[in-house]
């Protein structure tokens, strides 16, 4: 069965960035954190919390509804994968996003969306995120 990534216990997380450096380093072939498809961020601050703000993992996603081009496929699971030869740039996915989890390579001219591919899972030190099975309809149950 397909698997998501979910955020499991982001109170453990010390803002190391492994995940997003991994992420892009694996999916992206470079090292900046602006290439990764993860973000980890503060909620209000350095001494505050970190919260990651992954791909929901949509059973029907908006970007890829509103996609022009059809570069955007559903991904078993949820979610979408990208089709880099078919994408246009256009950036119509981005906003569309209700988790605003979709970044953009402003070199590339390409979306960067999560695959749930779980590296970043795999090499978190802290064990904050996970790799859950998908169920069919997951994001309305949620």
């Amino acid at each position: 069965m397909a698997k998501i990534l979910r955020p499991k216990e982001m109170n453990k997380c010390l803002g190391c960035f492994a995940c997003m450096t991994v992420c892009s380093t694996v999916n992206q072939s470079n090292h900046a954190l602006s290439k990764s498809a993860i973000k980890v961020r503060t909620i209000g601050g350095m001494t505050s919390s970190y919260v990651a703000i992954v791909c929901l993992g949509c059973s029907e996603p908006a970007c890829m509804e509103v996609c022009p081009s059809s570069a955007l496929k559903k991904r078993a699971g949820g979610g979408v994968l990208v089709n880099e030869e078919t994408c246009i740039g256009c950036r119509k996915c981005v906003p569309v996003c209700i988790a605003r989890a979709i970044n953009f390579d402003e070199e590339r001219k390409k979306p960067i969306i999560c695959k749930h591919c779980g590296v970043c899972a795999r090499f978190c030190p802290h064990d904050c995120l996970q790799m859950i099975e998908a169920k069919e309809g997951m994001l309305d149950a949620e």
